[in-house]
């Protein structure tokens, strides 16, 4: 079915390469050079001047010299040529196998060390990749080749996933696609080129960071959608393609076409204006907190200005390519085109009367177990939190720790632990869930404070295990007592990636004050990705994989089946808490940072159906986890030949993420943390200090 086009957000206009010419002549000669034309099955002459690769790359690099512009045009004639030709000789016939085959062979064109030799080329694809590797690398940081080869392999493996899921018949579900298409689409692999175009790397120091992270990733993200509303005619009704956004939200949502278009786009302007949001408020502090040069700091104003024009660039170049169905405007000026999708976001009531969270049925397949060792890691985390503090009746008292029965969350997610094992468990919980109800009580608007109070959480995590600062309060005394307990037994890199699921937790707490400070409903992807964060999904993860540490090997958890089998699990389990967490953050505590209102926001509509739709996520994200289970994960310890100790491990694993989905919704049940009777006791004024003034007018003193 067709639609009319939405109207766009498009704030910066479009500006061409005056070495155009040049550069269509250029790409002529290089692809009849790498047999990419007649003779070659896929294209042919009159084929790739349609495409005008070249008209894309002058506009999307408008700035470069012509030498800069003709390299760059010659890799986006490879990479199309690439889609292309794995279209029709792999795709369309559903040989994954031969087409694995031919991605593996990739990465040996990309040498890391300059110079090294690289196979004899077997075809169009391995030709033209030896070429330009050869061409692009000369003057590059080993960090630069480092992050280009990987997207760029990436981009080539990622391609197996869609004829996966073309050869199932299985249409994604919005995060899954949006996470799949970055890889897929190719989008931040051109963010590297966009590096090498303005002759300026982003410092290794900082790539990393959630900033630049937020800035290739929405980048990327508004690439894809663009593309997707353009290509939609000629993916689902030429090529068999399930891999659309439109086509994504018009399944989930079932909803019309247009609908989902105008959903598409309303999307795309989201991600736009978060580029604009994280560039104007995240970057200028990265670059002091790291201490950047001047020269570097110029450098990536450069290479942000360059994703920018890539954006304006890549929509004229949709508008005039013959590769896409040119769909007719819709009429008038909508949201997106005048970028009102931001003020709506500025404008929720906070803590307005909602009523009790109302929870439907949610779909669990999964029959949670308890261990037989809670009553003892009940009595054990109160008396370990009497110790070190953490009962402030500004924050928790006994009778807090008591309601929200964190041993409880414990015993579910780790019903085999021992009893040594339920109590550490029970205590990093505790921890985790009073951070999140510390900070937001503690600092409020003071981001300064947050922040000076996250950067000395590390010192309280050694990686030498000896070496602890002095603490100086309850967070930071529970913390490395936690910490004593848990890395002493930990390799070196064990100990590294745990420390960081920790960090990335407590700095995520930053995030969510920074924008309860500006008043602003985050948008749905920024949302959920930095959820699993603030939720502590990694951290407690963690636990899991650390019990495994040396069955499952490396490039297990690193691979594409893993961390999707993850983040569909962490999505269910945040999302679940969203749903049972709505009045108490809605209507007690102000909150802005919950799922259900963030789709109230973004789709402008009420309490139930944002409800409907987060229920609906949450049951996609499930059978998304059955899905990698049942189908990706056995093909996966084929492709790794995995031995049968390391693929019984990996089932304990999925065993252990199916306890912790199941454990987390016990407790939620059964915890009195979100009921309204329990909210209303949780939520009494605070009537002073019992050493404080009593008496007529006192009331007037107190501090919650």
């Amino acid at each position: 079915m067709s639609f009319d086009m939405p109207d766009f957000y498009l704030p910066h206009p479009a500006r061409l390469n005056p070495h155009l010419e040049e550069a269509r002549t250029h790409a002529r000669q290089w692809a009849r050079g790498m047999g990419m034309l007649e003779g070659s099955g896929v294209w042919t002459t009159d084929d790739l001047d349609a495409h005008d690769y070249a008209l894309l790359c002058a506009y999307t690099h408008p700035d470069c010299d012509a030498a800069e512009l003709c390299l760059v045009t010659d890799w986006y004639v490879w990479v199309f040529f690439f889609d292309d030709h794995f279209l029709e000789v792999f795709k369309r016939p559903g040989d994954r196998e031969g087409g694995k085959a031919y991605l593996d062979r990739m990465p040996a064109f990309m040498p890391l060390e300059q110079g090294a030799a690289v196979p004899e080329p077997g075809n169009p694809v391995e030709a033209g990749l030896a070429d330009l590797w050869a061409r692009t690398v000369p003057g590059t940081s080993p960090g630069w080749r480092a992050r280009f080869a990987e997207s760029t392999k990436a981009l080539l493996d990622e391609s197996l996933w869609e004829l996966s899921n073309i050869n199932a018949g299985r249409v994604p579900n919005p995060v899954e696609y949006i996470e799949m298409r970055r890889k897929v689409g190719g989008a931040p692999w051109s963010a590297g080129l966009v590096e090498h175009a303005v002759g300026a790397e982003v410092p290794d120091v900082i790539a990393g960071s959630r900033p630049m992270r937020v800035l290739r990733d929405t980048f990327a993200d508004g690439v894809h959608l663009r593309n997707d509303l353009f290509s939609y005619q000629r993916e689902t009704g030429e090529e068999g393609e399930l891999s659309n956004g439109v086509l994504v939200l018009e399944t989930f949502l079932e909803c019309t076409t247009q609908q989902a278009a105008d959903a598409v786009n309303d999307l795309l302007t989201a991600r736009l204006q978060q580029f604009e949001h994280t560039f104007a408020t995240e970057l200028g502090p990265l670059l002091a907190e790291h201490r950047i040069d001047p020269v570097s700091c110029g450098g990536v104003l450069a290479y942000v200005k360059g994703l920018q024009d890539w954006q304006s660039g890549g929509h004229e170049w949709h508008a005039r390519s013959s590769r896409y169905t040119k769909a007719a405007p819709g009429p008038g000026l909508g949201m997106a085109s005048l970028g009102l999708h931001r003020f709506r976001s500025h404008q929720h009531v906070p803590y307005q009367r909602v009523g009790p969270a109302r929870v439907p049925d949610l779909f669990m397949p999964f029959t949670a177990r308890l261990s037989p060792h809670l009553e003892g890691a009940r009595r054990n985390l109160a008396a370990w939190a009497r110790r070190m503090g953490i009962l402030d009746v500004a924050v928790w008292d006994e009778e807090k720790l008591a309601d929200y029965d964190l041993p409880l969350c414990a015993a579910g997610i780790h019903p085999d632990a021992t009893p040594e094992e339920l109590d550490l468990s029970s205590a990093w919980l505790a921890w985790g869930t009073y951070g999140d109800d510390y900070f937001p009580k503690v600092f409020g608007r003071n981001l300064v404070a947050a922040r000076a109070a996250v950067a000395r959480l590390p010192g309280f995590m050694p990686l030498d295990g000896v070496t602890f600062a002095t603490p100086a309060s309850a967070l930071e005394r529970s913390l490395a007592d936690l910490w004593r307990r848990s890395a002493g037994p930990m390799s070196e890199a064990a100990r590294r990636a745990f420390r960081r699921s920790v960090a990335d937790m407590t700095e995520s707490w930053v995030w969510e004050l920074a924008n309860q400070a500006a008043h602003r409903i985050p948008e749905p992807v920024d949302y959920v990705e930095m959820r699993r964060l603030t939720f502590g999904s990694d951290l407690t993860m963690s636990l899991c994989r650390l019990a495994r540490a040396d069955e499952i090997p490396p490039e297990v958890y690193a691979s594409g089946p893993l961390k999707s089998l993850e983040n569909a699990a962490q999505d269910y389990a945040c999302l679940l808490n969203d749903v049972f967490s709505y009045q108490k953050e809605i209507e007690f505590e102000g909150e802005i940072h919950n799922g259900v209102l963030v789709v109230q926001s973004f789709f402008g509509c009420g309490y139930p159906e944002g409800l409907r739709i987060v229920v609906d996520l949450m049951e996609s994200r499930m059978r998304q986890f059955q899905h990698v289970a049942a189908h990706e994960l056995p093909v996966l310890r084929a492709d790794l030949g995995l031995d049968e100790r390391a693929g019984q491990a990996l089932d304990g694993y999925v065993r252990d993420l199916e306890n912790w989905m199941s454990g987390i919704l016990v407790w939620h049940r059964d915890c009195r943390r979100y009921d309204e009777e329990s909210l209303r006791r949780h939520n009494r004024p605070f009537r002073g200090l019992p050493s404080g003034p009593t008496g007529l007018g006192t009331a007037a003193l107190s501090v919650i």
